[in-house]
């Protein structure tokens, strides 16, 4: 039997949080571990969060998939 061990590292995140997305903040709803990115559907950990649209209330995973999103809003 082999044993595995995790360090904080590798922790996968947990769940989902429920976030209320301000202009330069944003404001715990639910609390969790991550948010799902609108355009790749990608796990962000909230440490990582960068990039959402206060308009539309979504996370994006970078400025590529905020762009693609804004571009297609704007359609």
């Amino acid at each position: 039997t082999e044993i595995y061990t995790l360090s904080l590292h590798d922790a996968l995140p947990i769940c989902e949080a429920r976030l209320r997305y301000l202009d330069a903040d944003i404001e715990m709803i639910a609390p969790g571990d991550y948010v799902t990115c609108a355009v790749t559907g990608r796990k962000i950990p909230l440490q990582g969060l960068r990039y959402w649209s206060v308009d539309l209330q979504e996370a994006y995973w970078d400025a590529d998939a905020a762009s693609q999103r804004m571009a297609k809003a704007g359609s």
